[in-house]
């Protein structure tokens, strides 16, 4: 008798109610698999946030006094301060570095737009740790005319948390950096930044 009963058809709505839970417990694995496929893209194709990340974005620039980097003798001294209430690009750069040779005709261009645009923004490039003359024939081989000045022991460097060449930090009027880019700076993340600080 049992065997006739194992044997016996299941009704048609039984066998159609257990389709119907696979089907829809397949549809459910399947959906949940694909939004968490999608949420791995979305985070893999999402660039991580410097900005969070550096300890120096939200608070006050540390302050410096430099000796000017010039053609002429008598350089005088440039002060972070000398630029209060005016919005700052600092570029951490050497003359040894190759993206930094790079990125020096666009931040060059982009002082000269911001002065014939008559805005008050100044950029400022800081050489790192290299001598007077190296960082002189920098300045001459790539026309540099905006404000440079050498860091030539490297404490302005350190304040700012530079392990890397090139390094740009965006200063707003307020005196706090905004913003911070570890890398050659680019059309695009320079024109993202300046809006922040302008």
């Amino acid at each position: 008798m049992s065997e006739a009963l194992e044997n016996m058809p299941v009704p048609e709505s039984v066998s159609k109610r257990k389709r119907r839970r696979k089907v829809l417990i397949f549809g459910v694995i399947s959906l949940l698999n694909v939004g968490l496929l999608i949420l791995l893209i979305t985070q893999l194709l999402t660039p991580a946030s410097q900005a969070n990340a550096d300890p120096l974005v939200g608070h006050t620039a540390p302050t410096f006094a430099l000796t000017q980097l010039s053609t002429q003798a008598n350089a005088g001294t440039l002060s972070l301060a000398d630029f209060r209430g005016k919005p700052v690009v600092l570029n951490f750069w050497a003359s040894w570095c190759d993206p930094c040779k790079e990125e020096a005709p666009l931040l060059e261009n982009a002082w000269k737009q911001i002065q014939a645009q008559k805005k008050d923004t100044i950029f400022l490039g800081i050489d790192f740790q290299e001598t007077r003359g190296d960082a002189l024939h920098f300045l001459q081989a790539y026309d540099i005319s905006y404000p440079l000045a050498l860091d030539t022991h490297g404490t302005v460097s350190g304040k700012y948390y530079i392990t890397g060449l090139p390094d740009t930090i965006f200063i707003n009027r307020d005196g706090a950096v905004v913003g911070k880019v570890s890398q050659q700076i680019t059309t695009q993340l320079l024109t993202h930044n300046l809006q922040l600080i302008e």
